[in-house]
């Protein structure tokens, strides 16, 4: 896996940039109260494939030990913070907060990729359900901005280091928590590739350099509470450890000499 991908890969990943933005918007338009998540899961999958492309994390698996993702998007409501599998029994209800985490790997036969099967992109947003207190929609709206502090830093000649640095600055402040156990990640040849890109200051990753063709995934998790982390006995649902609601918001950026390049922006922000 390489750290600069080259102009055709670039290309590619955003053109599968572009349209797995535009599913994640379609999907979170289905997340209202009463929805079914195993419900907005099969229709990702089914958007996903029609446009040609494979669920980046369907049948995904971190390590041996773990067993492989059973479904398309993960599926996170209010303490649930990441990996959150998308259930039958579960309706989602007025004043929860609910995160999509969505990846994509397009086209299948792009004869360029790993396997010609192609590159892969990811993304996330939390959004409301029914109505929710001000306090929570400020948690939202301050992570997503963090988001976008974070891909302000995507310039050429600065450094990994520097991404997490001005979102720490911008969050600790506040009074929020920055998830520490979790970071975004290079992507494009694989789900998850080198560097670490943390949402807090890591000198150690000063020597990362940002140049063309780099593409990372950024994602600024934040809580109201502390940044401590555990693991349902499901081995995928990541919550918060002291319950507290948590935000989530990502995007995939190509750092080109014109500015970054997010690959996926949905319609809505645009």
């Amino acid at each position: 896996m390489s750290y600069k991908k080259t102009p055709e890969e670039v290309k590619l990943i955003i053109e599968g940039g572009k349209l797995i933005g535009e599913i994640l918007e379609k999907v979170s338009r289905l997340a209202v109260v009463g929805a079914i998540p195993a419900d907005i899961d099969r229709e990702a999958e089914r958007l996903i494939r029609e446009v040609g492309a494979l669920p980046a994390f369907k049948g995904y698996s971190g390590s041996k030990n773990i067993p492989a993702f059973p479904a398309t998007i993960c599926s996170s409501i209010n303490d649930g913070l990441v990996h959150g599998v998308p259930r039958e029994d579960v309706t989602l209800k007025d004043g929860d907060i609910y995160s999509i985490d969505i990846g994509m790997q397009y086209p299948v036969n792009s004869g360029l990729g790993e396997k010609g099967n192609g590159f892969f992109t990811d993304t996330a947003l939390t959004v409301q359900i029914g109505k929710i207190p001000e306090k929570t929609i400020q948690l939202l709206n301050v992570t997503k901005k963090s988001l976008e502090i974070g891909i302000a830093q995507c310039q050429v000649g600065n450094t990994v280091a520097d991404i997490g640095k001005a979102i720490q600055a911008y969050i600790d402040p506040q009074g929020y928590s920055i998830i520490r156990d979790l970071v975004g990640h290079g992507v494009g040849h694989g789900v998850h590739e080198e560097p670490r890109v943390p949402n807090y200051y890591d000198k150690s990753l000063e020597t990362w350099i940002l140049e063309p063709g780099v593409v990372i995934a950024i994602e600024p998790m934040i809580t109201m509470g502390g940044y401590h982390i555990e693991t349902d006995d499901d081995g995928w649902t990541i919550r918060t450890k002291d319950r507290s609601l948590c935000a989530h918001f990502e995007h995939t950026i190509v750092v080109t000499g014109d500015g970054p390049v997010v690959a996926t922006r949905r319609p809505s922000e645009l």
